[in-house]
């Protein structure tokens, strides 16, 4: 029988004993071989016998309804099979975590670009320009709104606030108050959304791109009207998702809505630019930053206001000032949102929700304040650290802002920078920035059954990989607990006929799910004292030996079958009792050309404290991961609608840029300190992927100004903006 275990105190440091050696070594990815040489089957790569293909057919007007579908239209198409419609189709992804149907909006048009049909063909191609051609009627609703700036339906959240505003604003020395914009962005993960379904009697299996497979399988249940227990999802490899796959989506429905119709396997593939269109984007933000301090830097007031968008009936709005909240400290603190309602692609999670496009105004504002004060931007920050967390007055867990800022200037020769403008090299104009880094720290339910036999042991979760290293991090955990190489443990993920995990998001899905492991391999570490009499704190377990009480034996000689152990986990006390969160600090130095407006990002350091870590090497990967993000968001990203539709122009990885090599430094670096969280879970680890995003493009955007002397404020800072800016400064 599985137990829920639930953190309601710390415990103990088991993995600080063990003695096998693999917890936190920079282990290769088990499967890396099999993605490099084109072995893994990813959701596209599977063609069951009989499959047919489908391309999605898609909305051409903003706001309205289907008046009818002309089959007949396509019916000389060679390969086409059918046109299918149905009620059931969904009008986008379902938000993270939803765990129910997404959006069925029947005949209705919400935004441009939204899936409405479905053409099937004995090939892709012929399924593609089948969807093309396919003539569709609508009935036109005018006065569509697509421009947030100008939306006449917002809804205003209810504010966050503490302290007297009015008095610290009166009694500051030095204020700010300045706004920011950010544009749209999407998620643009390398391998399409992509989904195979299969009828096998009553009981449809999805081979899908998905993340959270514990919410999805009832999210398509839900969709299509059956029960979730005549569903299997198999979800092994993910190419990237970084929020887009985080619900299930158009593709998985209408394959298998169009595969019951049709009594055979049915895949869907997105196009790049159908995922641009009709996969969650990133809300652009306008936001305003406030800052009030005495003359000695100290805080008294900080506001954060911003103002975002998403589509009617969706629920889910970018937590922008999230790390705001908890970051500093003040007497007074004034946190407001307003969502304005428009009909463009729905806005949803992407990497960082909240902190990857709020910390960049809002540490970016900071040193304009550090500026206005004439102080070092560090010293700033350390001077504001806050006892408690300023809103809910709850004690923090492990965190260290301070030693990062601390170990990241030493590190990187911060004492060495310059005033803004002062130092050049010909034509480049060089500088130097920081800012911190945070990203609250979550224990999601999770379960997982960990298997030991005399062949080693195996661990089964429905848990998946986007990249993340999820295969690699499982099998260090168990074989540590159970003392075995990590050869000697296999790992099987992404199938929801195995025991429900947290899935992969939010930077929970190691730490959540991998307490999981943890647990159920603690559980066969005590079966195991038992059998060789001594107590579980005295038991040591080694390259398949059993050490306690003055006994040693072979693992294998204490078995005498398979021992099998399934552990749920959830968040408890401790998550009411302490605040969870990673911390951290990027520097960054950059070159600005005085005459181009070009920016080249020379070099930059992360310091980070995510409690233990459990694989150097893949913890290092996510965290450089988001560090080039935050470049892209300073530097690139720029997802633009039309004004006149909505719809997305730069729909494709050709218009819409990402950073790519030649946009990225050689020397990024990363620093982990050495750091346990005893409140975040029984491993003490914390999540790492998205806090590496928080704050980096700020540190960009500060090395920027120190450079040249000029900011930029609406991002993002490409070289137009620079040059007029540049200009500006000098008439």
């Amino acid at each position: 029988m599985t137990r829920t275990f639930r953190m309601d105190e710390a415990q103990p440091r088991l993995l600080d004993d063990t003695a096998q050696g693999v917890i936190g070594t920079p282990m290769d990815r088990p499967e890396g071989p099999l993605k490099v040489t084109g072995k893994a089957a990813y959701a596209a790569d599977n063609l069951p016998e009989g499959l047919a293909h489908g391309a999605l057919v898609r909305a051409t007007i903003t706001r309205g309804r289907i008046a009818g579908i002309d089959e007949d239209s396509i019916a000389d198409l060679p390969g086409v099979i059918a046109v299918i419609r149905d009620d059931r189709f969904v009008r986008n992804p379902a938000q993270g975590m939803a765990d129910e149907a997404p959006v069925q909006p029947g005949d209705r048009i919400d935004y441009h670009g939204q899936p409405i049909a479905l053409v099937v063909g004995e090939s892709y191609e012929a399924a593609r320009d089948g969807a093309l051609r396919l003539k569709v009627r609508y009935d036109e609703d005018a006065g569509a709104e697509v421009d947030p700036a100008t939306a006449s339906e917002t809804e205003d959240g209810d504010p966050t606030e503490s302290g007297d505003w009015d008095k610290a604003m009166a009694g500051a020395t030095v204020s700010v108050d300045v706004t920011y914009t950010t544009p749209a962005q999407v998620s643009a993960a390398m391998e399409p959304h992509a989904a195979v379904a299969e009828w096998k009697a009553d009981r449809l299996v999805l081979r899908g791109s998905q993340q959270m497979l514990r919410f999805n399988r009832n999210e398509i249940a839900d969709s299509l009207g059956i029960d979730p227990e005549d569903v299997q999802i198999l979800s092994p490899y993910i190419g990237g998702g970084f929020g887009s796959k985080l619900g299930i989506g158009s593709e998985a429905v209408s394959a298998a809505i169009a595969a019951r119709e049709l009594g055979r396997p049915v895949r869907v593939v997105m196009t790049r630019q159908t995922v641009f269109d009709a996969v969650l984007r990133r809300t652009e933000t306008e936001q305003r930053v406030r800052f009030a301090a005495d003359g000695e830097g100290r805080l008294l007031a900080i506001g954060h206001d911003d103002r975002i968008s998403n589509l009617r009936d969706e629920e889910f709005a970018e937590p922008v000032s999230s790390a705001s909240q908890f970051l500093y400290g003040a007497d007074a603190l004034l946190f407001r949102q307003t969502v304005a309602r428009v009909h463009r692609t729905p806005a949803g999670s992407v990497r960082a929700p909240g902190e990857a496009v709020g910390m960049i105004a809002f540490e970016s504002a900071m040193d304009e304040l550090a500026e206005a004060l004439e102080m070092c931007p560090v010293r700033l920050r350390l001077k504001n650290i806050p006892e408690k967390h300023p809103v809910t007055g709850q004690d923090f867990s492990a965190r260290a802002l301070a030693e990062c800022l601390k170990t990241g200037a030493d590190r990187f020769g911060w004492p060495g920078r310059t005033v803004p403008g002062s130092r050049r090299e010909g034509d480049w104009m060089i500088g130097l920035g920081v800012a911190s880094a945070a990203r609250p720290n979550m224990l999601v339910k999770a379960a997982a059954r960990v298997r030991l036999s005399a062949e080693g042991a195996v661990v089964e979760t429905d848990m998946t990989d986007i990249g993340t290293g999820t295969y690699a991090i499982f099998a260090q955990i168990a074989a540590e607990m159970l003392g075995l190489p990590t050869g000697k443990v296999s790992v099987r993920l992404g199938d929801t006929d195995l025991p429900g995990a947290s899935g992969s998001g939010g930077s929970f899905g190691a730490s959540s799910s991998g307490s999981a492991v943890f647990l159920a391999a603690r559980k066969i570490r005590e079966t195991l004292a038992g059998k060789l009499g001594c107590s579980p704190e005295d038991l040591t377990l080694r390259d398949g030996i059993a050490r306690g009480a003055n006994h040693e034996a072979a693992l294998s000689d204490l078995l005498d079958g398979e021992l099998v152990e399934e552990a749920e986990i959830e968040e408890g006390k401790t998550a009411e009792s302490h605040f969870s969160s990673g911390f951290g600090a990027h520097f960054a130095e950059v070159a600005v050309n005085a005459w181009t407006g070009e920016v080249r990002v020379r070099r930059m350091l992360g310091v980070f404290g995510i409690g233990r870590v459990l694989n150097e090497k893949t913890a290092r990967s996510q965290a450089v991961g988001g560090m080039v993000w935050g470049v892209g968001s300073a530097l690139h990203e720029d997802l633009v609608h039309d004004p006149r539709t909505g719809h997305v122009v730069t729909r494709d990885l050709a218009n819409y840029h990402v950073a790519a090599h030649a946009d990225i430094p050689a020397d990024m670096q990363v620093e982990f300190l050495e750091e346990r969280d005893d409140q975040a879970n029984p491993m003490q680890s914390k999540g790492v992927g998205e806090l590496g995003i928080s704050g980096s493009g700020a540190a960009v955007l500060n090395a920027i100004h120190n450079a040249c002397g000029v900011r930029i404020r609406d991002l993002p800072a490409t070289p137009d903006k620079l040059v007029a800016a540049l200009e500006a400064a000098t008439e």
